[in-house]
């Protein structure tokens, strides 16, 4: 078995292929990495190496597998994704070929509703605030007043990987769930003991407000400035998906007007500027798109990956596929 890495030499790739991760590969057959000093190989350069290829793992910026890529892949069984989602890296001719397209994902999603539920606890319990204080030498802040999460009306807009581990996760707490999203199966939100609804009445009604859709076409600036109008007085926003998905500006008006609590991992440009208007507000945790996967993830996305293909070899179904169907529907 051939495997190509699409990543180049960096910190990024050593932190994905680790040498636990390589030897582990180099026990099912010869790794090539890309070694042409770039971050990741272009299209033309993976048409160049993709022959004899049995696996390729791509990584975040890797050119889309398209036609022209596969008419050169003699090949390829399965395509391999380092990343969570595989929208910009894959094509329906990929998949009519029938290679197997496998991601990390789950294994992602996981790391990331751990994030949502610490950034949605950070929010409500004001711990920015109360951290600042001891730092500068103080005590509490004044107002010195938190709430916690148990009993609270929580409001999900979108039904995917990330949001159906974080409801896991809020079961906990004796919530109010509801959930906005058309892919959400009604005995999904029996499972979880959730009320489908629109985002019209989430916005209006629930004390927290979690953003989790992928950033498409069809959702592109979906939270308008009407919806964060009708935010209730003292509701927490968060937002860990992406920024695209709100209007910037009509969000940063109303959070000026001190009605309500956010919190913010994602912008319309990364890093935020320096002189963002975001930053000197006092009911705005920021976080520099941190909520994950972390650190740690990365190298365990590797080990899952060819623990799938060492499966599919065996004739057993991989736990990492991505159907074409999901993968249309996927964060560009």
């Amino acid at each position: 078995m051939k495997f190509l890495v699409t990543m180049g030499e960096c910190e990024t790739r050593d932190s994905f292929f680790t040498a636990h991760a390589i030897a582990e590969l180099r026990k099912h057959g010869e790794v090539v990495f890309n070694e042409t000093g770039s971050f990741s190989l272009n299209k033309q350069q993976l048409m160049e190496q993709i022959a004899g290829v049995d696996v390729l793992l791509s990584g975040w910026g890797a050119p889309r597998v398209d036609a022209d890529v596969l008419a050169k892949a003699d090949r390829l069984k399965v395509h391999a994704h380092t990343g969570g989602t595989v929208a910009s890296v894959v094509s329906r001719e990929e998949y009519e070929r029938g290679i197997t397209v496998l991601s990390g994902n789950d294994l992602y999603a996981r790391s990331v509703a751990e994030g949502c539920l610490m950034y949605t606890l950070m929010g409500l319990r004001r711990a920015e605030a109360y951290v600042g204080a001891m730092r500068e030498g103080g005590w509490r802040p004044q107002p010195d007043r938190n709430i916690g999460l148990i009993g609270r009306k929580v409001g999900i807009i979108g039904y995917g990987a990330i949001s159906k581990y974080y409801l896991e996760l809020l079961q906990w707490f004796d919530v109010e769930l509801y959930v906005a999203s058309k892919y959400m199966p009604n005995e999904d939100a029996t499972r979880f003991g959730a009320r489908l609804v629109s985002k019209e009445h989430i916005f209006e009604h629930c004390d927290v407000i979690s953003l989790h859709s992928a950033l498409n076409d069809e959702n592109r600036g979906m939270i308008t400035a009407s919806l964060l109008s009708s935010i209730k007085e003292g509701a927490l926003f968060v937002n860990t998906a992406r920024a695209g998905l709100v209007d910037d500006d009509a969000l940063l008006q109303e959070l000026q007007s001190g009605r309500f609590q956010a919190v913010l991992d994602v912008y319309p440009a990364e890093p935020l500027a320096a002189d963002s208007p975001f930053r000197g507000l006092d009911n705005a945790l920021l976080l520099p798109h941190i909520a994950g996967p972390t650190f740690d993830m990365r190298e365990k996305v590797v080990l899952e990956l060819l623990a799938d293909i060492l499966r599919l070899q065996q004739g057993e179904a991989p736990r990492n596929a991505i159907p074409y169907e999901y993968a249309v529907r996927m964060t560009v």
